[in-house]
Formats: structure tokens, sequence, C-alpha cells
């Protein structure tokens, strides 16, 4: 199975206002050594993952400086390697009325040409400030064996450790793995041990065309709310 990335750069800037005013989530510098991005990125490139889009929004010439040419991870190639993604209006603009997109449907409504033109099997997304090591060879393992169209990652964490906020979405699954449900994350709802989803995920190329599409043709806004 082989696999692409797809990695937004943007979708927590207002966790950190202060942070992000001239520059986006993914170029905040971590340990005064790194920046946020570099983390997706090595995760990526350690897997076998050499072709990543970095899906901007607004304020990203730090990002682009960081970047480069991708070399330091070895993505300074002429097939794959590592490609910016603008917020520019595409053949589908009129799913998002000709504005910048708010949310990640209407983020990947933005870069359908990249997904189209993408040989591979699936789509690997993650955050940009998804700060862990992970396998994710063993994900895509797994997300073939399973036969499913989406695989998520998720972590098992403490409630009353869990951060709240709109964007903190809480699965429940059977024995198999099968997702059973999900629900935004709720102090007052969840206590104990919860499944936490990591905002990262594997999903077919094909069928993620066809939700864009289809998300496009019924005005739908919210990948998990809509899709």
């Amino acid at each position: 199975m082989t696999a692409a990335g797809l990695i937004f750069s943007n979708i927590h800037d207002e966790c950190l206002p202060e942070l992000t005013r001239l520059r986006t989530m993914a170029s905040v510098p971590f340990g005064g050594r790194y920046r946020l991005i570099d983390f997706p990125l090595s995760n990526m490139v350690n897997s076998g993952i050499s072709k990543i889009g970095i899906i901007t929004h607004y304020n990203y010439q730090s990002l682009l400086d960081h970047i480069g040419t991708g070399k330091d991870w070895d993505l300074a190639r002429r097939s794959g390697g590592i490609k910016i993604l603008p917020p520019l209006i595409t053949a589908y603009d009129n799913a998002i009325a000709g504005r910048v997109y708010n949310t990640r449907l209407e983020a990947l409504m933005g870069v359908t040409d990249f997904i189209e033109k993408c040989n591979e099997d699936v789509i690997v997304f993650s955050d940009s400030n998804a700060v862990f090591n992970m396998n994710l060879k063993k994900v895509l393992r797994a997300h073939e064996k399973s036969g499913a169209e989406i695989t998520f990652v998720t972590k098992m964490v403490e409630a009353d450790t869990c951060p709240v906020g709109k964007d903190v979405k809480v699965f429940t699954a059977d024995e198999e793995g099968r997702v059973t449900d999900l629900k935004e994350f709720d102090p007052l709802d969840h206590a104990g041990e919860i499944e936490v989803y990591t905002n990262v995920a594997v999903i077919n190329r094909n069928y993620l065309l066809s939700v864009v599409r289809d998300s496009i043709a019924r005005g739908y806004t919210g990948f998990f709310r809509d899709v």
C-alpha cells in the first residue's frame, strides 16, 4: 500500500493567538530548536511517505522559510517531495463561495487537484501540532488489514487531563476497533479513561475524493459534523 501525506498547517491558530499573529501554528517554535511541523513531517518521512502536501491559510512566510526545498527531510526531489498548498480558489470555488476555507473539509475542497494527481492508495492526514513520534507503517498495515475506508489514530487518556475545546473528539469502538460513536469532549459527560482522536488519520484516496465531491454537491462544510 502506498501513501501520500497532507498536513493542515493552521487549523489550531486561534488556540495560540499571541504566537500565531504573524505565523501559522505549523511554524511555532518548539524547544528552542524545532518547529511544530517538524514532528508530523518526520513521522511521515520516517514511515516511507515521500509525497507530502502542506495546506496553508495565511501568515505562512515563516513556514516557507523553515521548509525551504524540503532538503532537511530528504524531500527535495523531482518526483513526489514536499508541496506547499496555498489557499487558492480552485475549480470548486463555488463550494466555498470564493472565500478562504474555515474547516478541514473546506480545506480539502481547495486542494482537490493535489489529491486527484496523487497516484498513492491512501492519504495520511495530520494536524501540524501533532507533537509525538509515531510509526505510521503500523497504522498503514492495520488500515490495509481492516479493509476500512478510514482509520483514525486515537489515544487513551484520563478525562480530567483532556483540554476542553471544540476540536477534541472522543471515539467509542467495538472489540474489533470499528467506530460505533463519536462525540465532542465534554467534561460533564466524560469521566475516567477516554479514547481521544489525535488528529491523525488514514483514508483511501478514491473514497476521500468521493466524500469531497459529495460534500460540494450537498453544501457540507464540516468533516465530522456533516460527513
